[in-house]
């Protein structure tokens, strides 16, 4: 067992360095004989209060976004909303740490994870990446699936699968035994109940399907 963020999961499972790992959807073109092998993924169905485009002026007056440097999916999301849904046409720039305090004039940016709880409200403009989704598809959106390269054991994914499932029907155990301090802006019994979607059911499949086929257009 290795703990690492989900690009690092996709380089290892892409070199051949594990069997399975969480990994970005956006990274799964660049893997070979990709299988999703569980039930549950990390996922929206609408808002997801974590993966957010700040701006202080409206989508039309954007001119360049600097994209999040902790995520490929939710940066390949931007990409996909700003060429197929909202069909404008910003200028696109990699973060550098503290970037979060450029977003001005015309210049926004897209933030993820724990770092969002605390700048919603802060800025004039917020546009949840998981609801356009929704708002442009009608349906869910997937930012990472476990994934498997190469031939697995199917009695360890169904026994992976109850372990999946035991931690997703834990939550509320999950959050009292944690010592994570997490900020006042934040209430993470709702954002893990509600606002991320751990089941990877059918219409997440399609989703999926569908992002990745944009991917091949951008």
């Amino acid at each position: 067992m290795q703990e690492d963020i989900p690009s690092i999961c996709a380089q290892k499972l892409k070199f051949k360095q594990v069997e399975i790992g969480l990994v970005p959807v956006a990274l799964l073109p660049e893997l070979e004989n990709f299988k999703v092998i569980t039930d549950y993924c990390i996922g929206a169905n609408g808002k997801v209060d974590s993966v957010k485009l700040y701006s202080m002026v409206p989508l039309n007056e954007i001119k360049t976004v600097i994209l999040d440097y902790q995520s490929k999916s939710s940066v390949t999301l931007t990409k996909v909303l700003n060429k197929f849904y909202w069909k404008t046409n910003f200028q696109f720039e990699d973060a550098i740490p503290g970037y979060e305090q450029f977003v001005s004039g015309n210049t926004a940016a897209v933030v993820i994870g724990d770092r969002t709880f605390a700048l919603n409200g802060n800025y004039k403009f917020e546009y949840d990446l998981a609801e356009e989704w929704k708002n442009f598809t009608g349906l869910p959106f997937v930012f990472a699936a476990w994934v498997s390269t190469g031939e697995t054991n199917p009695v360890f994914i169904m026994e992976f699968n109850e372990v999946l499932k035991s931690g997703v029907n834990n939550i509320d155990n999950a959050l009292k035994n944690s010592s994570h301090h997490f900020s006042e802006k934040f209430n993470a019994e709702d954002y893990l109940k509600n606002k991320i979607d751990f089941n990877l059911d059918d219409r997440k499949k399609i989703a999926l399907e569908m992002f990745l086929n944009y991917i091949r257009q951008l």
